[in-house]
């Protein structure tokens, strides 16, 4: 019978040109696992596992984060899309490094205190938290958004928004700079359409919460958290974990006469969750990300209650 060949890990750390510690750290993550062991326990790699870390690895030379590779070799995210990700990031690093030269030529031409100069010109480029709250709400009243909600719902509707991007405590250069394109994509009136459409969508899933504005925005928390440990825990959407928040999500949206009509509600929570990926919406979402890595937590939560709502409604 014929039998794979395999190679150690010693043997695939040569062949890819990297290290033993580094084969080993992508087995301890679960991103690239070995095909066996020895009898005396030591990792066992056939072809295509050394091919998994050769693309790994190159995509991490491409500066691809862990999450985001995971999701490329396991086909959950297309590479198509991974690779606008991708593209859209390094512009923005591209576009903070230059900012950044053009600093220090600056202060390198000025006589005299030079650190005084930069600490000037970083000064007056950087948004404080007061300026970032007063553009948004700036924003919400020009476009009307949320003008469909009672007053006393726009904080909870904003909530995740204001607390990892608005009230961001400390910028980098690279934070900076994906604020400003954020602020720039928040004037486009393509961009305000595509969230009115969301905010339309979105009214329609909400009917009438049971819950106050304060209480129901603890509990979304409480889910949020709950989505951000099954996302790191890597959870498939149709794990007890991920179909437990599923029903406690259709708790806190749906009205009590709607429990009985589940199926109805997850169609309406499927549509809305569609009207979100739009390529301007995912562009915001990307600069979110960018700004607070806190938000990119949120966002691959939801992106998994997504899917679990997927999951139930294929099996309704």
């Amino acid at each position: 019978m014929h039998t794979e060949k395999t190679y150690s890990i010693g043997e695939v750390a040569k062949l890819i040109g990297s290290t033993i510690k580094t084969v080993r750290y992508y087995d301890e993550i679960g991103l690239v696992k070995p095909a066996g062991y020895t009898e005396g326990g030591h990792r066992l790699y056939t072809t295509e596992d050394i091919w998994r870390l050769e693309l790994t690895t190159t995509l991490r030379y491409l500066d691809f984060g862990i999450d985001d590779i995971r999701q490329i070799i396991s086909g959950e995210v297309p590479v198509d899309k991974a690779l606008d990700w991708q593209i859209e990031s390094l512009e923005i690093q591209a576009s903070t490094l230059n900012n950044m030269i053009s600093i220090l030529r600056d202060a390198k031409k000025r006589k005299g205190d030079s650190l005084q100069h930069i600490y000037d010109l970083v000064h007056a480029r950087t948004i404080n938290t007061e300026k970032r709250k007063q553009f948004l709400s700036e924003k919400v009243e020009e476009t009307r958004l949320f003008e469909h909600f009672p007053t006393e719902w726009k904080d909870p509707l904003l909530f995740f928004f204001n607390k990892y991007v608005v009230q961001q405590p400390k910028e980098s250069a690279r934070q900076t700079a994906a604020w400003q394109e954020l602020q720039e994509l928040m004037n486009d009136p393509q961009f305000v359409a595509d969230l009115k459409e969301v905010e339309s969508k979105f009214a329609h899933v909400v009917q009438q919460p049971r819950d106050r504005a304060g209480v129901w925005t603890k509990k979304l928390e409480a889910i949020q958290e709950r989505l951000n440990h099954a996302w790191k825990e890597q959870y498939a959407p149709g794990s007890k974990a991920v179909q437990s928040i599923v029903d406690d999500m259709v708790r806190l949206y749906a009205s009590s006469e709607e429990q009985g009509a589940q199926e109805e509600f997850f169609y309406r929570f499927a549509e809305y969750c569609e009207s979100t990926q739009t390529e301007h919406l995912e562009r915001c979402n990307t600069l979110c990300a960018i700004i607070s890595p806190q938000y990119h937590q949120l966002y691959r939560g939801n992106s998994l209650l997504y899917q679990g709502v997927q999951w139930r409604l294929q099996r309704q």
